[in-house]
């Protein structure tokens, strides 16, 4: 029986070199698979019905081959529908396209399918998508994660070869971890934020989600790059990001941080044990202290907050079709905090000390960096939770992310890769691995090595 949609990016680009496998195999497998696995998962909310005629026409000598890349429900694609997860934009198709996708496209990829997500991108599970819940390819009883959990999902069930996501605080990360896959999270600027449907515009950053961390560097070499539509895009040459591959780690000095909170003892015990297989490498790992991450959770509240009901403000009956009364829970929520905190009388009170301590974190990653290469922490304090848990949890997703917010606030680049999986429940742990600002190749070279001398990617090795 073919399985050609269980192929990594890189087996499949390599596949299709040697011909050993055609592209229309490839689409016949993985239309086949979610066929099989959609309505259960419920991880693709819009199937391009023109996927594979669009990817036979496309160049032998393109970058992505024509091959199937899941997108996440909230990049603007000329044609296709747009919801972000969200009723007020149930029927909207864009009459442009995101420059992230129209880069993926140009670079020979076709989008499969968009991707369920958390509604706006307001939450760290999926279950605030107003189309209802994505389960966990792993374990059904549990959540993807997100707010890109479709697109972790989508790559978890071999239902595309790779796909897009976007992080606030968490968004990109935070799935791959609860999903077993990989999470790239570039330097905010890296991507450009152009047609994706924003949240919080100083930290939404683009970035690839994809069952390897080569196959997650192919993915950002083609969405990469400075856009003359975004002006908060890095206007330099991007370099090659699989260049970063199959590097030594002699002399990388890496900190831990995060290791001593109350509650992740679990979680930190089985990194610390992971990595011992860095000081095999060559590095020198050791424990370093960082600020409280549980402050960074009131920054990013209050900020994020503040720029949602900006951001939100636009979407009203007369452009969009469908009226405010459509807003979910969540987002009426987030909108009445953000109005009030940046209020008269009030933004002093809230925002402007929240800007000042995001300022603090920054600083504090400054003096960091200055001893250590990259630091690690767990993605997320815990396995990927049971469906429902979310119900009546108003700070739910600031408490799955707090171990990334502090970086997300500060626009740094992050991977989440798996690194231990529980034999019983089938579900993953991820490491997350950050560096300072335009650093990817930092997070990249770390990430690789632990992935390629570990077993834990079941891509690469069978468990």
């Amino acid at each position: 029986m073919s399985v050609t949609n269980t192929l990594t990016l890189k087996q499949a680009l390599t596949a299709l070199a040697t011909k050993t496998v055609t592209l229309e195999q490839i689409y016949t497998d993985t239309e086949a698979a979610i066929q099989a696995k959609n309505s259960q998962l419920n991880i693709f909310l819009t199937l391009n019905d023109q996927a594979k005629k669009t990817a036979l026409q496309q160049s032998e000598t393109s970058l992505l081959k024509g091959l199937p890349i899941a997108v996440k429900d909230n990049f603007c694609t000329l044609g296709l529908k747009t919801t972000a997860s969200a009723k007020v934009l149930e029927n909207f198709i864009p009459p442009f396209e995101s420059t992230v996708t129209q880069k993926l496209q140009q670079a020979g990829g076709v989008i499969i399918g968009k991707t369920n997500m958390d509604a706006w991108a307001h939450g760290s599970s999926t279950e605030t998508s107003d189309f209802g819940p994505t389960l966990n390819p792993r374990n059904p009883a549990h959540l993807p994660g997100g707010s890109s959990g479709g697109s972790a999902a989508a790559v978890a069930a071999d239902l595309c070869l790779g796909a897009i996501g976007s992080e606030t605080a968490g968004s990109i990360r935070q799935p791959a971890a609860w999903c077993g896959v990989v999470g790239l999270k570039p330097t905010y600027g890296r991507v450009s934020r152009y047609g994706v449907v924003s949240m919080a515009s100083s930290t939404d950053s683009p970035g690839p989600i994809a069952k390897t961390v080569e196959d997650a560097c192919i993915l950002l070499n083609t969405i990469a790059g400075p856009d003359e539509r975004d002006s908060t895009t890095l206007k330099t040459p991007t370099p090659d990001f699989t260049s970063f591959l199959n590097q030594s780690l002699e002399e990388l000095k890496i900190g831990v941080i995060y290791h001593d909170l109350p509650g992740l003892e679990e979680t930190n015990a089985k990194l610390l044990k992971e990595l011992e297989v860095f000081k095999t490498l060559g590095a020198t790992v050791e424990l370093a202290e960082a600020l409280d991450p549980k402050l960074a959770i009131g920054v990013y509240t209050v900020v994020q907050r503040a720029e949602v009901s900006s951001n939100l403000a636009r979407y009203d009956g007369i452009r969009y079709g469908a009226s405010r009364a459509t807003f979910g829970a969540e987002a009426k929520r987030r909108i009445m905090l953000g109005t009030y905190t940046l209020s008269k009388g009030y933004s002093e009170k809230y925002y402007e000390l929240a800007q000042k301590i995001r300022t603090l974190f920054l600083e504090d990653f400054q003096r960091l960096f200055a001893k250590y290469d990259v630091l690690i922490s767990p993605t997320s304090p815990d396995f990927a939770k049971k469906v429902g848990v979310t119900e009546g949890q108003a700070m739910f997703g600031e408490l799955e992310d707090m171990l990334m917010e502090a970086s997300s606030v500060s626009g740094l680049p992050g991977i989440s890769v798996p690194y231990y999986r529980d034999p019983t429940t089938n579900l993953y742990l991820g490491m997350n691995i950050m560096a300072p600002m335009w650093r990817e190749d930092l997070v990249i070279k770390t990430a690789d090595a632990f992935e390629k001398n570990t077993h834990w990617n079941n891509w690469r090795k069978p468990q």
